[in-house]
């Protein structure tokens, strides 16, 4: 049974660490010691209801600390879960964090095979094995969706390793043993495994883009929306996946990797990455114009999630519909019952849900759910397929 450190005790760390924690110590590092305490003491700061189960089925086989040396003892893997948020400034995935814990890792113990799990810029990986001399850094990119993380980490579509080497085989033996399928598996060089996980998720966000344009078009130039899109969809060459409209892709990975893919054209000749992120904005502007042109004076927004059973509402699509719609002064009440806080970029925060259906003209929600059925008649959504 080997050691294994997880740095990170968010969704890629949480279900990563589960999924080894079925034949391995493995021991959460992560300084929120709010996040800490859960683990800890058996429960989860995420919702995901199949790792909450995996949690106590393996909790002998758990710990959660703040990194001290000793954690190094007996520990022959780190995997690096840790955020790697797009720096609008610098036009590029900020890796500060990233950099820090791994020249700590290398520093304290040379011989430590180093998984890295974060998203990362293409050829990063490549840098920082010259920068250490050591070809013990392995990047393996995750394919999670939030809310049934630890289903995907357990059921993988399939395996990416970026390492052609007996240490990559070894991270497959460790990943694989536990897993409830038998995914294809690729051994690649690490800037192959980079760029599989940015073009995979700028796909995803091609798709979410295309049909929200589809249904853009259906609203102006008032033609049905659900049948054009199943009617697309039967084509088997297309498929159904991610075609249900929204106001937008957001959450922690489609934004930030479509943008670092598009950093890292640079000298490359380009003109379909670019526009997924132009549509991406122009969607927000169609669905805010939409609901400014009914001259509501109180718009309601009903959760700040992408989705159902996801409590993430950072790069969230209403946001950016939020935003325009205050830029022309129109109120708004939130209710978002993960908010701590009573207000919202500057907007009021409602508990009670009823309280705030009453009190609003209009409710905009990304996905309709059963709770707003009693106030059908004031919501706004271009959901039209019901699920995420």
């Amino acid at each position: 049974m080997n050691k294994i450190l997880v740095f990170g005790i968010g969704y890629v760390g949480i279900a990563n660490g589960l999924l080894l924690s079925k034949s391995n110590k493995v021991v959460f590092i992560d300084n929120d010691l709010e996040k800490i305490k859960k683990i800890n003491t058996g429960s989860l700061p995420i919702e995901d209801q199949d790792a909450e189960k995996e949690l106590l089925n393996n909790k002998d086989n758990i710990n959660a600390k703040v990194f001290e040396q000793k954690d190094l003892e007996h520990a022959k893997y780190a995997v690096l879960c840790l955020p790697t948020n797009y720096d609008e400034k610098k036009n590029f995935f900020d890796t500060e964090i990233l950099e820090n814990v791994l020249e700590n890792l290398i520093h304290l113990k040379k011989d430590i095979v180093i998984i890295i799990k974060s998203t990362i810029p293409t050829g990063w990986v490549e840098s920082m094995r010259l920068k250490y001399k050591t070809n013990k850094i392995i990047f393996s990119p995750e394919f999670l969706r939030e809310g049934t993380a630890f289903y995907d980490a357990a059921n993988p579509s399939r395996i990416v390793i970026g390492d052609k080497s007996k240490t990559g085989e070894e991270v497959l033996k460790i990943f694989s043993l536990d897993l409830a399928n038998e995914p294809e598996v690729f051994f690649v060089e690490p800037s192959t495994a980079e760029a599989v996980k940015l073009f995979s998720n700028t796909y995803l966000a091609m798709r979410v883009a295309f049909f929200n344009e589809l249904d853009s078009y259906a609203m102006i130039r008032e033609i049905e929306s659900e049948p054009l899109i199943k009617a697309v969809c039967a084509d088997p060459r297309i498929g159904e996946g991610y075609n249900n409209p929204s106001f937008g892709y957001g959450g922690y990975c489609l934004p930030k990797d479509t943008k670092q893919l598009l950093a890292n054209y640079e000298l490359v000749p380009q003109n379909l990455i670019e526009s997924i992120i132009k549509s991406n904005s122009t969607r927000k502007d169609v669905i805010a114009n939409d609901i400014i042109e009914k001259k509501p004076n109180l718009v309601g927004i009903y959760r700040l999630t992408m989705k159902e059973g996801s409590d993430n509402i950072r790069e969230s699509s209403v946001q950016g519909v939020i935003k325009r719609i205050k830029a022309k002064g129109i109120q708004v009440l939130v209710y978002e019952p993960s908010l701590k806080n009573d207000v919202f970029f500057n907007s009021s925060v409602e508990s009670n849900f009823d309280i705030f259906a009453k009190k609003c003209d209009i409710i905009i929600a990304n996905r309709f759910d059963e709770r707003l059925k009693k106030y059908e008649h004031k919501v706004y959504s271009r959901d039209i397929f019901n699920e995420n």
